[in-house]
């Protein structure tokens, strides 16, 4: 074994070299994490949508202390999110289209949401490991929902950061599923409405709306609104665990099932098999993990995310999904892959 530049380098029989740098960046990413957060919390990829910027100009709009503030923005430059050029600051390809709140593809909310809550519990992982219990609002008492829902901009950064995690999905969605088979849709747990939006863009001839809490009405019929929607989409509000589901043609869970404990992902399943008409469909997606349990990174640490944030809530396979289905009457059930983590899983009443 041997020290090089101060990282230990070891060979293994066959003398190929072994260096820790893979797990050190693994075990300290959460450094670049918060770097990325924190950017968009200040807004810095909104700021350069307007265009370039120098540090000193970036520093003042952005009300920076000067002892870091180049330290900060070159750090993005090395983590690859924003580029330099002659002293001037600029987005990337990715960040320009994404991270500028102005541009309709922004995905800033669920990156807001994981700076403002998740990313605070998350230090307390090894707890919920231990014990298996929720490690948010919970933890003091409270009630996580109550926190999110209590007022008009905490429920609107939540929405946002609803429609931020799922527009790459909604998208994908709009296109890979047959929509010309069918006349409507209803979105079940619909938060904004970006999968509304998606869908009904891309094809005209469809009706349809989103059920959620009565809370969420305002901010999905003004977003509806906002794509020039509402005249072929309506808000229907409840409690899918309350009243049933409304009926559709297509109804769509997305990033809802894995909320839930395994009693009740069973009870919404069949509610939604009870809504719909013979022939209908219905459509779940998730950050469905791959069945070998190997692959699917992100799946599987979302449902480490539902351990922070859920009392039984965790993400699952698509064999584990397609037997739920079918033992509450689904059949042709299929797993197609979305977007990146995202798959959906499709079944016919």
């Amino acid at each position: 074994m041997e020290y090089q530049s101060g990282t230990r380098v070891s060979d293994d029989i066959d003398g190929a070299a072994y260096s820790p740098a893979n797990l050190m960046q693994l075990g300290m990413g959460f450094w670049g994490s918060k770097a990325l957060l924190s950017a968009v919390e200040l807004g810095v990829f909104t700021h350069l949508g307007k265009g370039p910027r120098n540090g000193e100009q970036l520093t003042d709009e952005l009300g920076l202390h000067p002892r870091s503030a180049l330290d900060f923005l070159d750090a993005l430059v090395s983590l690859q999110v924003l580029e330099r050029e002659n002293g001037l600051y600029r987005n990337t390809c990715e960040t320009g289209l994404f991270l500028d709140r102005t541009q309709s593809g922004y995905i800033g909310g669920i990156l807001q949401m994981a700076n403002d809550r998740l990313y605070p519990f998350w230090g307390s992982l090894t707890e919920a490991l231990r014990s298996g219990l929720p490690q948010n609002e919970a933890k003091q008492g409270g009630n996580p929902f109550d926190a999110i829902y209590r007022n008009e901009r905490t429920l609107r950064v939540f929405l946002e950061s609803m429609t931020g995690i799922s527009l790459g999905a909604a998208k994908a969605l709009a296109q890979k599923f047959p929509w010309q088979d069918y006349g409507s849709f209803i979105d079940i747990g619909a938060a904004q409405g970006a999968l509304v939006v998606e869908v009904a863009s891309a094809h005209p001839h469809l009706t349809g709306g989103g059920f959620d809490l009565p809370a969420v009405g305002p901010l999905f019929d003004k977003y509806v609104a906002e794509h020039g929607l509402k005249e072929r989409f309506r808000f229907h509000p409840g409690d899918f665990f309350k009243e049933a589901c409304p009926s559709a043609d297509v109804l769509v869970m997305g990033h809802i099932l894995h909320d839930w404990n395994l009693e009740q992902k069973r009870e919404l399943l069949a509610k939604c098999y009870e809504a719909l008409p013979p022939g209908g469909c219905l459509i779940v997606y998730d950050a469905i993990i791959d069945d070998e349990r190997r692959q699917n990174a992100f799946g599987l640490l979302m449902s480490l995310n539902m351990l922070i944030e859920t009392p039984g809530g965790f993400d699952y396979t698509g064999a584990q999904c397609r037997e739920w289905m079918a033992d509450v009457g689904f059949r042709e059930i299929r797993v197609e892959p979305l977007l990146g983590p995202d798959s959906m899983i499709i079944g016919i009443r």
